[in-house]
């Protein structure tokens, strides 16, 4: 059992990144969703984030860093639309892979040659970071704080509904809140000579072709695997249906202007796509504590945040 702290202050901040240099695990909360961290140079402390989200050893982790002068630790190669989208968007939800530098060793990037690197936009997060690299730590590495394939959570509560039982005595969950944001990063390909969409968030393709000047390219066929893009993910156990009518004892998601239906069990009534993105995962969360089998949810249409909330619902809806 994990200790839970919610109170995040200076001294706390310094003793989670001695805890991470000693090879503990300290979960955290993001302006996405909340991370599970270990000492990215520590091969068994990121070896513990594998065992306890049971995930599979070849899908690689994303490094968090304090800044982006930290970049060049990670990256044996930066390009200049690379440097221009950190300006623009660091820190906030978004990730960049780009070539490893030696720092990034297989066990981070799952033996590819690259590595995603983001600056987390939290103030819990930059404090953990910035206590870390005082402290002498590179980078912490951490993907989202839930079992592989689950619902990635977004309140410290949910991290210890997840992994209490995986976690050690003296690991840590820090209360940050609930998430800004509620989805995980923009994941975008920095590799080639222009800008791939790997996994759609908060960072949309008109934001990146503004910072860059560069047009996105379609990302289909790119090797490179990255957190969150497996066809089945983000899967509560309730099976979800999408674009569907709710019947009577089935939960609905759907936009505040549209009706449930007599005995629906409505599990959020988000009035923009922005809130719909924060308060999805949530609600996909209280449909399994509500012993639910099945959640409908109505998708919101346009470009901007919906595209990825389409995405982790598409993903969602085959199941876990």
């Amino acid at each position: 059992m994990s200790q839970f702290l919610s109170k995040c202050d200076a001294s706390v901040m310094g003793d989670a990144a001695a805890l991470l240099l000693s090879g503990g695990l300290v979960a955290f909360p993001t302006e996405t969703v909340y991370g599970l961290g270990a000492d990215a140079c520590n091969a068994a402390a990121v070896a513990r984030i594998y065992s306890a989200k049971g995930r599979p050893a070849d899908h690689p982790l994303i490094v968090h860093v304090a800044s982006m002068g930290a970049l060049g630790d990670w990256a044996a190669d930066v390009p200049a639309y690379a440097i221009a989208l950190a300006r623009d968007y660091w820190p906030g939800p978004m990730t960049l892979v780009v070539q490893r530098s030696s720092f990034a060793a297989d066990f981070i990037t799952g033996g590819q040659d690259t590595v995603g690197v983001r600056v987390p936009n939290h103030p819990v997060a930059l404090g953990l970071l910035e206590a870390f690299a005082r402290a002498g730590g590179k980078g912490v590495a951490a993907p989202s704080a839930n079992r592989f394939g689950n619902v990635s959570p977004t309140t410290a509560q949910a991290v210890s509904d997840e992994l209490s039982d995986y976690l050690g005595i003296s690991d840590v969950i820090l209360d940050g809140g609930a998430c800004a944001v509620g989805v995980e990063s923009t994941i975008i390909d920095c590799t080639g000579d222009v800008p791939k969409i790997l996994r759609p968030g908060a960072i949309t393709q008109k934001m990146i072709e503004h910072s860059t000047g560069l047009d996105v390219i379609d990302a289909d066929g790119v090797a490179i695997r990255v957190s969150g893009s497996l066809e089945s993910h983000y899967s509560p156990i309730a099976k979800v249906v999408l674009d569907q009518s709710p019947l009577a004892g089935q939960g609905f998601i759907a936009m505040a202007d549209v009706e449930s239906g007599v005995g629906v069990v409505r599990l959020a009534a988000p009035t923009t796509h922005e809130e719909f993105a924060r308060v999805l995962y949530s609600a996909l969360r209280a449909a399994d504590k509500q012993g639910l089998e099945t959640v409908v949810v109505e998708q919101p249409k346009g470009e901007g945040i919906s595209i990825a909330i389409r995405d982790r619902l598409e993903r969602a809806s085959r199941g876990r």
